[in-house]
């Protein structure tokens, strides 16, 4: 039985795409490397947060961050270093992005908790991924505020109606002591007149 030998063309298609992929690994600038300082970051409502990365490329990088939670995945901003910042309609007002790969979110709602993925990807086609875990509490101080207007309400109420009570005790107090006066004056009259009829 023969071997089978391969094609001339099959071999010099190979050592094309050989060559192809040496070179491509030789001009690639040695990969992209991203920083997360912080992944777990605990807000309030109405708050401003800052979703803090730090990227390393040597090449021209594309920054995308994507909001992922139980309301579904939404991209929030894409740019190019030194180009071009596409915001979708949804955070247009509320994004900032700086040159590091950081973005700074506005005015947080309780939707906003979630996971924000970031990725990196330098001109060659390399990728780097970071995670931010976002947790939004509701502000806790609305509820203080309302205890304490409740409890000012219920103090305000007490007070009249111990001012109340006073009043209609001062009040019984000097219908008590006229009363008696009244009493004994006409017991006296009573009795001036029994004397005379006597």
């Amino acid at each position: 039985i023969n071997p089978q030998r391969s094609h001339p063309a099959q071999d010099s298609w190979c050592s094309i795409t050989s060559t192809l992929i040496t070179l491509l690994c030789l001009s690639a600038p040695g990969g992209v490397s991203l920083v997360v300082p912080q992944p777990n970051i605990n807000t309030t409502v109405a708050q401003n947060i800052l979703l803090s990365v730090e990227y390393s490329c040597r090449g021209v990088a594309t920054i995308e961050w994507k909001h992922v939670s139980s309301w579904g995945t939404t991209k929030i901003v894409e740019w190019k270093s030194g180009n071009y910042v596409n915001i979708s309609s949804v955070y247009k007002d509320r994004v900032t992005t700086f040159e590091n790969g950081s973005i700074q979110l506005l005015n947080m709602g309780v939707r906003d908790a979630g996971y924000y993925f970031i990725t990196v990807t330098e001109e060659y086609g390399t990728s780097t991924y970071g995670t931010i875990i976002v947790n939004v509490y509701e502000i806790i101080y609305e509820d203080l505020h309302f205890v304490a207007v409740l409890f000012a309400f219920l103090a305000a109420v007490s007070a009249i109606l111990i001012c109340f009570m006073w009043l209609c005790n001062k009040s019984l107090h000097l219908f008590q002591k006229k009363t008696p006066q009244k009493l004994t004056a006409s017991t006296t009259e009573e009795i001036e007149l029994e004397t005379i009829e006597c």
